[in-house]
């Protein structure tokens, strides 16, 4: 069956760039300034619908706004402010770490990396502002994590985006390697022992969201069930712990090459319409248009280009055709972001997705929006 479909895949990606059918239509790059007028057409949506940074996010339970959605949608506001340095993007940063007193959900005991996202875009102000209360908490909490042995926190993937730029950021702050060490024992009890044999399947270049879909569990389709955005909080995390690692370290050359084969096996499962489906081998399991998974990969794909990584030619046309898609069918005229898939863990949560839905959270798709964009600015040279 594996060796079946990767044939089937292989002679679909050979004729999409014969006939330009899937993803090889010629894509202009888009001019920065387009690209930065819809960032902050649906950034400013969010500041304005949020204008207060405390607020508590109510949907079936009322939560803090430090908590991991709200972590994400900073990490993209900071990669917009890295662009155009407004003073009010730093502000509404500044304010809202500010007002959590630079703290976590769960204080500094917490092992949850879901509450260590927001540690992200702490480090990212504190590195401007150098005020040692910024990144206190969060150094703290790590740290108390390293004074374990206990590596196996990541047992669903998400986690290692919220967490391990952290630990990489940490390591290069304070030039202490046992960060960037300790981060790839809990990457590696991810990839190669949760769930029994690791959530990472080596045949297919894509992980498993977590213990409940390593096989036998299988799609409707009998396929392996890969969740689109969880893979690509994968890639994220990728990107932004390299960004932070030096390049001759054999952290980075394991790191690259799990990314590089994670954005090949992307390519023959592309959507016709630029999007990826949630499902990512099973398109008729809640299949559609899906912003953020989507968005993920375009951030790292146009990251592996833009530092060299990538074949130009291979994924900017991939890339390019789902950003477009993006910005022509997701993008409200106020913008309001449309084909955001809800919380949860697989195809089926978070339903519906569609252009007019609003989910239960609206800032973590906007982040990864954002990221998006951030990498497809930098394109245009």
């Amino acid at each position: 069956m594996k060796k079946q479909r990767n044939v089937l895949f292989a002679v679909a990606l050979s004729l999409a760039a014969a006939t330009g059918s899937v993803s090889c239509v010629a894509q202009r790059v888009p001019a920065k300034k387009d690209v930065l007028q819809v960032m902050e057409l649906t950034n400013g949506y969010f500041m304005k619908k949020w204008p207060d940074v405390g607020q508590v996010i109510v949907t079936n339970a009322t939560r803090p706004s430090n908590i991991w959605t709200r972590a994400v949608y900073y990490e993209g506001l900071m990669a917009l402010y890295a662009l155009d340095k407004k003073k009010e993007f730093y502000d509404y940063a500044y304010n809202w770490g500010a007002f959590h007193k630079w703290g976590l959900r769960g204080g500094i005991p917490t092992r949850n990396a879901d509450n260590q996202a927001c540690g992200q875009t702490y480090i990212d102000l504190y590195l401007m502002d150098k005020k040692p209360e910024q990144i206190h908490d969060i150094k703290a909490s790590i740290d108390s994590m390293m004074a374990t042995k206990k590596v196996d926190d990541w047992h669903w993937i998400d986690a290692i985006q919220m967490a391990m730029p952290v630990f990489a950021r940490l390591a290069t702050i304070y030039k202490d390697t046992s960060y960037y060490s300790r981060m790839m024992e809990m990457y590696h009890f991810s990839k190669y022992r949760h769930g029994g044999n690791g959530l990472y399947n080596t045949a297919d270049s894509l992980w498993w969201r977590d213990k409940d879909f390593v096989p036998p569990y299988k799609e409707p389709n009998g396929e392996d069930c890969y969740w689109s955005r969880g893979n690509g909080w994968v890639v994220a995390a990728q990107v932004r712990t390299m960004e932070w690692l030096p390049k001759d370290s054999p952290h980075y050359t394991e790191l690259l090459n799990d990314f590089k084969a994670m954005c090949k096996a992307l390519l023959p499962i592309q959507r016709a319409d630029g999007y990826w489906n949630v499902s990512l081998h099973d398109p008729n399991n809640f299949g559609g248009k899906e912003l953020s998974g989507t968005a993920l990969f375009v951030y790292g794909m146009a990251w592996g280009i833009n530092n060299g990584y990538l074949d130009k030619k291979t994924y900017q046309p991939v890339l390019l055709k789902a950003w477009n898609a993006m910005v022509k069918e997701c993008v409200h005229e106020n913008g309001f972001l449309g084909y955001v898939q809800g919380t949860g863990k697989e195809p089926k949560d978070g339903q519906p997705v569609s252009y007019t839905n609003v989910p239960d959270f609206e800032d973590y798709g906007l982040g990864c929006f954002l990221l998006a964009g951030s990498e497809v600015y930098k394109l245009k040279k």
